[in-house]
């Protein structure tokens, strides 16, 4: 019975979506057809010539150089320009082209707008929309990483110690040295050894390449948490019980400041201390513990909360403003509109 209730449930509400759906595409085509429109981006072309000069290290330099100069590379790069903008040169010069609307970042403009409500559709349930948006997240993520790990790890930290000549010729003129390195064989060969690990019959050979970057990645990071995690905060914890200003006087406030540190470090550390049974001072000195490990993780979960805070409100000032434009807390909208009323006055 509960599963034919569920069956007829599905549909009408799969039905509601549409309909919910549908009237907001509605509006959103009526806001979009609404004086100048909504999620435009303009955009200015600035243009700028360089040329090369090479010193006496030969070391390649690019430099910005007048109109004309020979040999010079011409580099062109779009300036974002407000709506407001827009319109002065159009009132200017009717049919400008100095500023003028960018359709491909218009495009993704509306495509990130699309993607964010998507993300927020989950709120109601696990949708295509979502799905959708999540794979492509996830899919761009890892390519765009990868392009960097190419670029940033492979090319600079291998290839140009394998084939520098090559590489300088190919994408980094002012590579240094240019002697073969036999050593950058040994990482080239973990690498093709990891990549077995792709294949089922030589998953034993990616092993040793994944143990070695496990216990190297492991080395690393026990020394610098020792670093951070002991030795600064011993550091720190040697501070006086009293403190004094420059002048000699008392300082209340730093004696205080210190006092609170020794005591909360040396009673959280009372509290981890499980040899000895938490009783008499011992156990006193614990229950002080937990109050600065609750005060601590409280500050640390509410930090967390007001960052995510934080993005949700970005995401709703790219919704209502760059892509709305229900809300013009900079005067761009209006001067927009100045512009236009100010061209239709004789």
């Amino acid at each position: 019975m509960s599963d034919a209730i569920t069956d007829q449930a599905a549909p009408a509400q799969g039905r509601w979506w549409i309909g919910l759906f549908l009237v907001i595409a509605v509006l959103v085509a009526i806001r979009a057809g609404m004086g100048e429109g909504m999620g435009r981006v303009y955009v200015q072309t600035e243009t700028t010539r360089y040329a090369s000069t090479t010193n006496e290290q030969g070391r390649v330099a690019w430099s910005a150089v007048a109109d004309g100069t020979a040999g010079a590379v011409t580099i062109e790069r779009d300036l974002f320009r407000t709506a407001g903008q827009f319109r002065a040169a159009e009132s200017a010069a009717p049919g400008q082209q100095a500023i003028r609307v960018s359709w491909d970042r218009t495009i993704g403009l509306w495509l990130a707008a699309f993607f964010t409500l998507a993300v927020f559709s989950f709120l109601a349930g696990d949708n295509p929309a979502y799905k959708l948006t999540e794979s492509i997240v996830i899919g761009v993520s890892a390519g765009y990483w990868m392009v960097v790990a190419f670029w940033e790890t492979l090319v600079p930290k291998l290839l140009a110690n394998l084939a520098p000549d090559m590489v300088k010729a190919w994408c980094m003129p002012n590579l240094e040295g240019g002697a073969f390195n036999p050593i950058a064989l040994i990482p080239l060969g973990l690498g093709i050894m990891l990549l077995s690990q792709l294949t089922p019959l030589g998953r034993h050979v990616g092993r040793w390449p994944l143990a070695f970057v496990i216990g190297t990645f492991a080395g690393l990071k026990m020394v610098s948490h020792v670093e951070s995690d002991i030795i600064e905060q011993v550091r720190a914890t040697m501070l006086p019980l009293v403190a004094f200003e420059d002048d000699g006087s008392f300082a209340a406030w730093a004696s205080i400041r210190n006092v609170l540190i020794i005591v909360g470090v040396l009673c959280t550390l009372a509290y981890f201390v499980f040899s000895v049974e938490h009783k008499g001072a011992v156990g006193r000195a614990a229950r002080v513990g937990v109050w600065f490990l609750m005060i601590t993780f409280g500050s640390a979960f509410g930090f967390t909360v007001m960052g995510r805070i934080a993005l949700l409100a970005a995401r709703f000032e790219f919704l209502f403003i760059d892509w709305l434009w229900l809300i013009d807390p900079k005067g761009e909208r209006a001067m927009a509109v100045v512009a236009a009323a100010t061209q239709l006055v004789p």
